[in-house]
């Protein structure tokens, strides 16, 4: 997958904060411990990145991607159960609306770190 480098330290990351706070705690909670973890290992990462959906030209929508690394890699985490196919149809669009090439779906809520790695198909 492209960006496998930069993957494997936001992974690393992610399973820092997983195994210093465990599950329990809100989504804010983790996506603050997190930009902490990787400013720690040198990466620059943005959190509530604005993010505009166009369709005809026209902006039709606002969202906000929890954080997007270094320009390149967009996260989006949850604190829930389990993962659902709605959260991947999630980071699909939004790669898709940003044209960012990977996304990394991150569940903290469970007892064991989650993640998908996901690729924009829409990028040649």
């Amino acid at each position: 997958m492209v960006h496998d480098d930069l993957t494997g330290k936001v992974l690393g990351a992610c399973f820092e904060v997983s195994n210093e706070l465990g599950s329990g705690f809100l989504e804010s909670v983790y996506e603050k411990a997190l930009l902490v973890a990787l400013t720690d290992v040198g990466l620059q990462a943005d959190s509530q990145v604005p993010l505009k959906v166009v369709y005809r030209n026209k902006v039709v929508g606002d969202f906000f991607a929890d954080i997007v690394v270094e320009g390149t890699v967009l996260l989006e985490l949850k604190a829930v159960k389990a993962l659902a196919p709605e959260h991947i149809a999630q980071v699909l669009n939004y790669l898709k609306a940003t044209g960012i090439e990977v996304g990394l779906l991150v569940n903290f809520g469970s007892p064991k770190l989650q993640y998908r790695s996901l690729g924009n198909r829409l990028i040649a």
